[in-house]
C-alpha cells in the first residue's frame, strides 16, 4: 500500500513538468474542416507543387500513385506528363536485370533515396519521413504541419544546438535536424496567390492532409446522407406511433 501511495505521490510531481512541455499550436480555419468542409482544388495544387519543389528533394509520398491527382483536377494527359517525369525502378527483365523506366499514373510517387541508409547520410544522420499520413501521425495535423514550417527561429540564449540542428519553437524539444524549407518567393506560383512564406505552409498543409485522407470528402457526404437518412426514418416511426397511439385510444 505504501508503495502504491509512493507511486501516485511521484505521478503526481510528473504532471506539471508534462504539462509544461506540452505545445500550444496556432489554430488555423480549413477549407476542409468540419462536417461540410471541402478541399479546395486550386489549393491543393499549389500545395502539390511546393511538395514537388521543396518537399520531395528529401520526403517520400509513398501511399499516393499518380493517378491520385485526379482528385486535385489534373486530367488524364496531365497527370500522365507528371508520372513520366518520374524515373521508376521496375524489373527484372528478360535478363534478370532491374530497371528504370518513366513512370506511369499506376505507379507510386518514388522515394527520393534508394534506401534508408543513403537518406540519413544525406541529411546529417536524419531520416526524413514519409509524408503520405503525415497530418494523421501529429497531433494537430494541419495546424501541426504550418506551426513547424513557419516555427524556425533563433535559437535564445544558452540553448545548445548541434551541429545539423535547429531551433523550431514547435517541435517537441526545440530541436530539428531539417532545415527551413520554404522562404518567401521560393516558389513560383501561376495563379496570382502571394508567393509567400504563410501561402506556401498553408497550401502544403492542405495538399498533405489530402494525401494523408483523400476519401475525406466522400466521408463526410456518406456520414451527413446516413444522419439525414437516420432522422428522416426516426421522424417516420415517431409519426407512426403516434398514428398507431391515437387509433388505439379511439377504439
Amino acid at each position: 500500500m505504501r508503495l502504491l501511495f509512493l507511486s501516485l505521490f511521484l505521478f503526481t510531481l510528473m504532471l506539471p513538468a508534462h504539462a509544461a512541455e506540452r505545445i500550444e499550436l496556432p489554430e488555423h480555419t480549413w477549407t476542409f474542416s468540419g462536417p461540410l468542409g471541402k478541399f479546395d482544388q486550386n489549393q491543393l495544387q499549389r500545395g502539390f507543387q511546393v511538395y514537388r519543389e521543396v518537399c520531395a528533394t528529401c520526403h517520400s509520398l509513398s501511399l499516393i500513385a499518380f493517378r491520385n491527382l485526379g482528385d486535385l483536377g489534373y486530367n488524364e494527359d496531365e497527370i500522365k506528363a507528371i508520372a513520366a517525369s518520374y524515373e521508376i525502378k521496375d524489373g527484372p527483365n528478360d535478363m534478370g536485370e532491374m530497371f528504370t523506366r518513366p513512370g506511369r499514373p499506376s505507379d507510386h510517387f518514388p522515394d527520393p533515396f534508394p534506401n534508408r541508409k543513403a537518406a540519413e547520410a544525406a541529411n546529417n544522420g536524419a531520416y526524413p519521413p514519409d509524408l503520405s499520413l503525415m497530418t494523421k501521425a501529429r497531433h494537430g495535423g494541419a495546424d501541426y504541419v504550418k506551426a513547424l514550417l513557419m516555427g524556425y527561429t533563433e535559437a535564445p540564449a544558452g540553448f545548445d544546438l548541434a551541429d545539423g540542428q535547429y531551433y523550431n519553437r514547435f517541435m517537441p524539444g526545440h530541436r530539428i535536424a531539417m532545415a527551413a524549407p520554404l522562404l518567401d518567393g521560393a516558389v513560383d506560383y501561376k495563379d496570382g496567390s502571394p508567393k509567400t512564406l504563410d501561402q506556401y505552409t498553408s497550401d502544403v498543409s492542405a495538399f498533405l492532409t489530402w494525401a494523408a485522407e483523400p476519401y475525406m470528402i466522400q466521408r463526410k457526404e456518406t456520414g451527413l446522407r446516413v444522419m439525414l437518412y437516420i432522422g428522416l426514418m426516426t421522424l417516420i416511426f415517431y409519426l407512426n406511433y403516434r398514428l398507431v397511439k391515437r387509433r388505439v385510444k379511439g377504439a
